[in-house]
């Protein structure tokens, strides 16, 4: 089975005959960021000590500004340019991951059409996130082919309803706010027709600054003069999901300092937060954790896969459900930061996960 892997990819361009190619500058930088040596830097990527100094000479020369401190005691540690060469590199990863994925998923899609006895795909649509992520790399490894989208909640469950795709991942907050997300969804969803398969809880809450240098503690803080909010695009479940704790407390979006802002997924709010171009935001803590910022916790919410309930005896559904069930799914699970895995492969009628009565 044959796999097409898109990889963002960025230049640096002073005049036509100056230009940085990042790629292997940002694996080097990263390198020195972690050994504080160019030469131990220069071995792991692959590059001879010679070489990699003259290439960041290069583009000492085309910024005219240092990209390293060296101290004797110290090692060699990077300077505020290469740190932010890193961060933007970072951000393009998390602002394109979903787009580049789906266009390649496509991509395998319409070249498989032209090998023989390619076999039909799984089409799943679901938001950009951690645990599916982890489903795709299993689902991956056992073979089994995907067609992916990544889309928003609303828009994955409402294709499943237009039978555009197979399964639909979408998430639902624990406590409060679950009848008023599950009365979204249950716009496209119906007892008689679907069922779910419950992938993992994961905690939602704010992301800020290590130290948290504007005190932040709650949703009331976002209103205050100074405080910049990075937002989800219109349409995602996370911004559905801040809409409604905010109305529950009271609180206008026009009251918040950067709330039209846009970004695709929780690790691009993470990035943005990261650079400092806001200071707070909301997402799933993984995505906190892997851009070393603080995470004050607001909501659970349990993320599903919607299906039809007439494709449960499918080949494909069934291997979807054995890697879901699997220990090594759940493990994968359990390893995310804010991630539980209690109730991972469950099978659920709607009427079992939300209590709906019957007819609804």
């Amino acid at each position: 089975m044959f796999k097409v892997i898109i990889n963002p990819h960025w230049e640096v361009t002073h005049d036509a005959n100056d230009t940085v190619d990042t790629a292997i500058l940002l694996q080097l930088l990263t390198a020195i960021q972690r050994t504080g040596s160019i030469s131990n830097a220069a071995r792991s990527v692959g590059l001879s000590y010679r070489y990699a100094w003259g290439m960041l000479r290069n583009v000492e020369q085309l910024f005219d500004t240092a990209l390293l401190n060296t101290d004797r005691g110290r090692g060699t540690t990077l300077t505020p340019l290469a740190e932010k060469l890193i961060w933007a590199d970072r951000r393009i990863r998390a602002r394109l991951s979903p787009m580049l994925e789906s266009l390649a998923s496509e991509l395998e899609n319409e070249i498989g059409k032209t090998v023989v006895g390619k076999t039909h795909l799984l089409r799943l649509d679901a938001s950009h996130g951690f645990a599916v992520d982890a489903l795709l790399k299993q689902l991956t490894e056992a073979g089994l082919p995907v067609d992916l989208r990544y889309r928003n909640s609303t828009d994955a469950v409402a294709a499943l309803s237009r039978r555009e795709c197979d399964l639909a991942g979408f998430h639902v907050p624990l406590g409060e706010f679950e009848a008023k997300a599950v009365e979204r969804y249950t716009q496209w969803l119906t007892q008689r027709e679907h069922c779910l398969v419950h992938l993992a809880v994961r905690t939602q809450g704010l992301f800020v600054l290590p130290g948290n240098p504007k005190q932040i503690s709650g949703l009331q803080d976002l209103k205050r003069e100074g405080v910049r909010f990075v937002n989800r695009q219109v349409g995602s479940g996370t911004r559905m999901l801040l809409e409604l704790m905010l109305a529950g407390a009271n609180i206008s979006p026009n009251e918040i300092e950067g709330y039209p802002s846009n970004e695709f997924t929780h690790s691009a709010v993470a990035a943005y937060i990261a650079s400092g171009m806001a200071d707070v935001g909301v997402g799933v803590q993984t995505a906190a954790d892997r851009f070393n910022l603080d995470f004050i916790p607001l909501v659970k919410e349990r993320y599903f896969m919607a299906l039809p309930i007439a494709m449960m005896d499918d080949p494909l559904i069934k291997l979807v459900i054995t890697v879901v069930q699997s220990d090594s799914f759940k493990q994968a699970i359990d390893d995310l930061a804010g991630y539980d895995s209690s109730d991972t492969g469950k099978i659920l009628l709607l009427s079992e996960a939300f209590g709906l009565k019957a007819g609804n």
